[in-house]
């Protein structure tokens, strides 16, 4: 997947100099060294590289969308943070987390600041004589991304502990935590290209479709990678008991015997690993990791259908690419 990492490289550069000029104003110090961090660490800015693809598409200018995509990027951090705090995780993108460098206090700052910082620069659009309409819908999808990922985390941390969990539910969930805020990239990128009605909603259920076969992907890789692909242990999922496709599917599909292996195993934070094999073997002899596998696919297919509406470009071409992506990256 060399051209997808090409294209990730080649749009992340002016984003992550915006992002760099954006957050330079931040007093004092330590707050702005905490916001930046993660910035600094890597990461592959998929979600900003979909909204100036995503408005370049529809046959618009990526530069009317630049800013745009910089606040998405910074929601997407904030957000990481935040997460970071309430699930306790000492490490991202191998580096220890935001709180474990600074204390939580501080990292919620810092979250709380990227948050802020999103807002003031798609609204900062409007000196690049971008259209006010265009801007302030922009800034509405930036809003709702919000609300839904904080719906989406809500949804999760009730998971915990629950284990009668409907496919719905789950899909609805992910949706909400991981892939509304791809949705709303493609969505602002179309919105600051000047796109009809249509083509905007086409290319929400594009980045819906490709949001949620990227977090049902994570899943997958969960329990189908090696440790030093994932940089985790394998099967952590299990051992923290969460929710995931996989674990729907099984206990949908399961006899009461498996059942009750399955749900002592995700109910134990301490299962060693011989216990994550037996879970792995019960999620093979109900189909359930083949079948997560399968639903992730049909999302990517069913997003580059969804790319039919749009005429023939590189950008569109990229867009592709991306979408196969989330099922062909390895981590």
């Amino acid at each position: 997947m060399s051209d997808v990492t090409d294209i990730l490289t080649d749009y992340s550069k002016d984003v992550k100099k915006l992002i760099e000029d954006h957050l330079s104003t931040i007093v004092p110090e330590e707050l702005y060294e905490s916001s930046i961090y993660l910035t600094e660490a890597g990461g592959k800015m998929l979600r900003p590289a979909l909204t100036l693809l995503s408005a370049q598409a529809v046959g618009g200018k990526k530069e009317d969308a630049l800013k745009t995509a910089g606040a998405l990027e910074l929601i997407h951090t904030f957000s990481l943070i935040h997460d970071d705090i309430m699930d306790d995780d000492d490490m991202r993108r191998g580096k220890p987390s935001v709180h474990m460098v600074w204390g939580e206090p501080l990292a919620i700052l810092a979250g709380d600041t990227l948050f802020s910082k999103a807002f003031e620069l798609v609204i900062s659009s409007k000196d690049d004589n971008c259209p006010p309409e265009h801007v302030a819908e922009a800034l509405r999808v930036v809003a709702d991304s919000c609300v839904k990922i904080c719906e989406g985390q809500a949804s999760d941390m009730g998971f915990e502990g629950n284990f009668d969990v409907s496919e719905d539910e789950y899909l609805e969930m992910i949706f909400k935590k991981t892939g509304a805020l791809i949705a709303g990239a493609c969505e602002a990128g179309a919105i600051m290209g000047g796109a009809d009605e249509k083509t905007i909603a086409a290319m929400y259920e594009y980045g819906k479709a490709i949001g949620l076969a990227f977090q049902i992907q994570d899943d997958y890789l969960d329990v189908m990678s090696d440790e030093a692909d994932l940089g985790k242990p394998v099967g952590s999922d299990i051992v923290e008991g969460k929710m995931t496709l996989m674990v729907v599917k099984a206990l949908s599909e399961a006899d009461e015997n498996d059942k009750k292996v399955l749900l002592d195993i995700l109910a134990d934070p301490n299962s060693p690993q011989d216990d994550v094999d037996k879970a792995i073997e019960i999620f093979n002899k109900y189909g359930s990791i083949q079948y997560a596998y399968d639903v992730a696919q049909a999302n990517v297919n069913k997003a580059k259908e969804i790319l039919e509406i749009l005429d023939d470009s590189e950008s569109k071409d990229a867009l592709i690419m991306l979408a196969d992506f989330v099922i062909d990256r390895i981590n």
